[in-house]
């Protein structure tokens, strides 16, 4: 039974003081606990880190009790300073749709904590739950959002959309002082080289609440642009400068290495996961290997008649073809992967995708949103509304075409399509449209910590939300102002998405609850 919204109430008492984060490099043993992910039906990926003075073998072990009675032996990795430390393989021969207990055993008999992890099931439609987080800034704030989840026993899995974490130095987003006490990761600077992104992880990854949630869940995760550099693309990104930082190739393979290292995560660019006869969960990657790169209108706001700059843009470049948000190898992909889950008669097909799909404008009375100092990315926002474009081109308001391509095909398949998206900080709720049809229904997570809307407006959180409705047909719900997660629970004929809004992220709290909640049947392709 799904938790009640006054059980989701969690007492602020319920969490210690989460320890200091520091460096691992002196560290030795298992450093950072354990996780699991990938899970499949008689499968799942197990993942440790287990520093020693040399090179040696960590075996692995499962469980059908907590208590690793009866446990037996499914792996053995060698591991050394090649791979961080870092342990994964993946164990077989699992029934479906069953809880496991695993650890890890060093050469030398010392033993990592013990962790939780589910198989998915093999047939039939029984409801699966996941709690689905995005963009987790240490700095900002406690990752109470992993606590309150890890504290829940309703959940099958976790879903992570992407920035797990954030690359910025020290004073920059977070600004000092903005800073949570005790929350600046490592290294103090910039990540750029591989050692940068494996320090950046391991500082993370000392985070107690979230070694709990990877402790208690297995994990599906994808990357989005924060795990590499701010608004990343196939061939650069806005917080990649060449002249001073290096080669780009060498930036997105370091950072690429390190994530697969470091995540309880395949090789494997892209995956579908088949949830028995009940949905098929689509993990995409729209951000280093195949998107093209983001419209940049700056250019546009300088000439001599913006708003003509603007008109030609919308009816020329903003309509390219050739614009792609998952390059056309995955693009292919994902068509012949929904083809086959609707003609498998699965009920679902979710999709997450790391940037909203949802068509947003800035509505015209946004500048009354902000304090008396003027708000370029709002004026430029109306501008461009103006002209019928949306505010925010790094999602997927900047390929219009792609867009197009895959609603037409989700459409033409006749399924049921459930699109689940980070990257913005706040949480909205979209019915999606294409050609004057409906097509499919989006939930849009808010922030584990990351600002949102509220950090650069002063008006009430609710008119803003209001305008935003009001002026975007596609747009039924939103919430600019908390920070929280979202938990889906996928039924036979429907599917149900709760945003969890927690209490604060300025102390270690798991305080929160039922903020908002919206539904879809199967085959409306609209919400209820």
């Amino acid at each position: 039974m799904f938790v009640s919204r006054r059980s989701l109430l969690v007492g602020a008492g319920a969490l210690t003081a989460a320890p200091l984060l520091a460096a691992a490099g002196p560290l030795r043993g298992f450093t950072h606990s354990v996780a699991s992910g990938e899970p499949g039906a008689d499968s799942v990926l197990l993942w440790t880190r287990c520093v020693m003075s040399a090179a040696g073998e960590v075996t692995a072990e499962i469980s059908e009790h907590p208590d690793m009675r009866g446990a037996r032996v499914v792996g053995a990795q060698i591991t050394g300073p090649w791979r961080d430390w870092t342990v994964k393989l993946t164990a077989d021969g699992l029934a479906p749709a069953r809880w496991y207990w695993f650890r890890f055993v060093a050469p030398d008999g010392t033993r990592s904590p013990v962790g939780r992890t589910r198989t998915l099931p093999a047939d039939g439609v029984r409801p699966w739950r996941a709690a689905i987080f995005s963009c987790s800034n240490l700095g900002f704030g406690f990752f109470n959002a992993y606590a309150h989840a890890a504290a829940r026993d309703d959940l099958d899995c976790a879903i992570h959309l992407g920035d797990y974490f954030y690359e910025y130095a020290p004073d920059h987003y977070p600004a000092t002082s903005r800073l949570i006490a005790g929350r600046e990761p490592q290294p103090l600077g910039e990540t750029i080289h591989l050692d940068d992104y494996r320090q950046r992880f391991a500082s993370y990854r000392t985070d107690a609440d979230l070694q709990a949630l990877h402790a208690r869940l297995p994990m599906i995760a994808q990357w989005d642009d924060h795990e590499s550099a701010n608004d990343s693309w196939e061939g650069g990104a806005q917080n990649h400068d060449a002249a001073s930082e290096g080669d780009w190739n060498q930036r997105r393979a370091a950072s690429i290495q390190a994530y697969r290292e470091w995540m309880p995560v395949s090789d494997e660019p892209w995956k579908s996961y088949d949830i028995g006869a009940l949905a098929t969960l689509f993990r995409t990657e729209t951000r280093l290997l195949g998107r093209t790169q983001q419209p940049d209108l700056d250019a546009l706001f300088r000439t001599a008649d913006p708003a003509a700059a603007l008109r030609a843009f919308r009816d020329g470049a903003w309509q390219d073809p050739g614009a792609t948000m998952m390059g056309w190898q995955q693009e292919s992909w994902l068509n012949h992967a929904l083809a086959a889950s609707v003609r498998s008669g699965r009920r679902w097909q979710v999709v997450g995708f790391g940037t909203i799909m949802g068509q947003t404008m800035m509505p015209a009375d946004a500048e009354t949103w902000v304090s008396a100092t003027p708000n370029r990315y709002v004026t430029e926002g109306i501008a461009a509304a103006k002209a019928g474009l949306p505010f925010n081109f790094d999602n997927w308001g900047g390929y219009p075409a792609a867009r197009a391509r895959f609603l037409r095909q989700v459409q033409h398949l006749g399924g049921s399509t459930v699109l689940i998206s980070g990257d913005s900080h706040n949480a909205w709720a979209y019915d999606l449209a294409q050609d004057g049809h409906a097509a499919a229904v989006e939930f849009a997570g808010h922030s584990v910590t990351s600002p949102g809307f509220e950090s650069g407006t002063a008006d009430d959180p609710r008119r803003i939300a209001a305008d935003l409705v009001r002026t975007n047909p596609e747009l039924k719900w939103c919430d600019t102002a908390r920070r929280g997660y979202m938990a889906l629970t996928i039924e036979a004929e429907r599917v149900r998405n709760d945003w969890i809004m927690l209490d604060t992220v300025a102390r270690r709290t798991p305080a929160a609850m039922v903020g908002h909640s919206a539904s879809v049947m199967r085959g409306r392709n609209r919400m209820a």
